[in-house]
């Protein structure tokens, strides 16, 4: 023990007299901890956050939406529309498989609310059936949804988002009230509870929701809807659910041969994967600069401790004249290299998990600390240190006692 303590006094007096090429190394290191747990902090968390998402969207969930949609990177864009899709549609899809757990056909189109001399502009209206909140995993937080009756008596009645309701009312409670939808008077019976912002960016707070039927005959005055839900009975299922809406769908539009659909499918599960995909490579590129800084690192620490050996020659060569062994000049050496590497982790630890604990207060994402960016950077440094200490220490045991005395 009295021997280590020494050690430690020599290799920080050593390191002392080497300020800038000390400090140089230490940096190189605490970048390579610091890029490589940010990186897998900020990662574990978006992979949270989209597995998040997954669920408030809806569990083994496709989407059928009218028209043709492509996806460009994790964005969805309508290319097209189509008047062609039905709630006859939803009701053979219903039927056509045992895989197939529920379906909610939807309209939906913007309109002007108002509540007294409140108004708002452009508000989404959602025509939907009994079995929304099910289907698309939203609940409701007072009051009630709405139910088949109001659905079949095309009763005006409407359940307001969270966003809706706040710029409406404020912090009274909006159950009884009126709402002048369009030119539509409609009785507010629901409040959703908060939901917050869907993968395309969209806030499901800042809807409100009327029947169906409601939407399409005092609305809109149409036959057809927007889009089907359309709920798997397991995640295993939807492949194959999916292949066989798209055959039921196009007999039904009567599309042939090399026609294009009217309809696309979306797995959201495609969506969620390339979003993770995304992540995944930023991740990559985050420990390729995090293996680069600590590379950087181990070669400053390597030529520091090159220069300590070159500076104290005389020094190693009297501590062999008296006794030394090979293995304490190993030692004294290896202390040295591992104390800069290790002062440049545990400093990049600290900042890191400053770092993270703002970023992820900043952007609002959920909180989470990489136990294996944190374990791959202690060894990463301690690795780094060693490495880099065993070849200055070699040459330091090859000085020999006759050599300096020469000198």
């Amino acid at each position: 023990m009295k021997r280590t303590f020494l050690n430690l006094r020599i290799a920080m007096r050593s390191l002392l007299n080497f300020k800038l090429r000390t400090a140089l190394a230490i940096l190189g290191v605490f970048l390579g901890t610091f890029s490589l747990i940010v990186v897998s902090n900020l990662s574990d968390s978006l992979v949270k956050k989209t597995e998040k998402e997954t669920e408030n969207l809806g569990k083994n969930l496709l989407i059928i939406r009218s028209g043709v949609i492509r996806r460009f990177g994790t964005v969805t864009r309508l290319l097209s529309e189509a008047t062609t899709l039905t709630v006859e549609d939803s009701d053979a899809i219903l039927q056509s498989s045992p895989y197939i757990k529920a379906v909610s056909p939807s309209g939906n189109k913007t309109f002007p609310v108002r509540y007294g001399d409140i108004s708002l502009k452009s508000i989404l209206i959602m025509g939907v059936t009994p079995n929304y909140t099910e289907v698309r995993n939203f609940k409701v937080e007072i009051g009630s949804f709405i139910t088949e009756e109001d659905n079949k008596n095309l009763n005006r009645v409407a359940v307001l988002g969270k966003e809706v309701s706040k710029n409406l009312f404020g912090e009274v409670n909006p159950i009884g009230h009126h709402i002048l939808i369009w030119r539509v008077p409609c009785q507010v019976i629901g409040l959703m509870e908060e939901k917050g912002v869907d993968v395309s960016g969209f806030n499901q707070d800042n809807q409100i929701f009327i029947p169906l039927n409601t939407f399409l005959r005092r609305f809109v005055n149409k036959d057809y809807i927007n889009s089907i839900s359309v709920q798997t009975i397991d995640e295993k299922s939807i492949p194959m659910v999916k292949t066989e809406i798209e055959d039921l769908l196009r007999k039904r539009h009567k599309i042939r041969g090399e026609q294009k659909d009217d309809f696309t499918v979306i797995d959201l599960k495609d969506v969620m994967a390339l979003k993770t995909q995304a992540m995944s490579m930023v991740n990559v590129l985050g420990k390729v600069a995090a293996a680069v800084s600590f590379f950087i690192g181990g070669i400053g620490i390597l030529s520091i401790m090159i220069l300590i050996v070159n500076e104290r020659r005389v020094e190693i060569g009297i501590r062999r004249a008296v006794g030394s062994r090979k293995r304490d000049i190993i030692l004294q050496f290896i202390i040295e290299s591992a104390f800069i590497s290790l002062s440049g982790g545990t400093i990049g630890v600290i900042i890191s998990f400053i770092t993270t604990v703002i970023i992820l207060s900043l952007s609002k994402l959920p909180f989470t600390i990489s136990l294996t960016g944190l374990m791959i950077s202690f060894i990463a440094s301690v690795g780094v240190g060693i490495v880099a200490g065993i070849y200055p220490s070699k040459k330091a045991t090859k000085i020999q006692p006759i050599d300096v005395i020469r000198m």
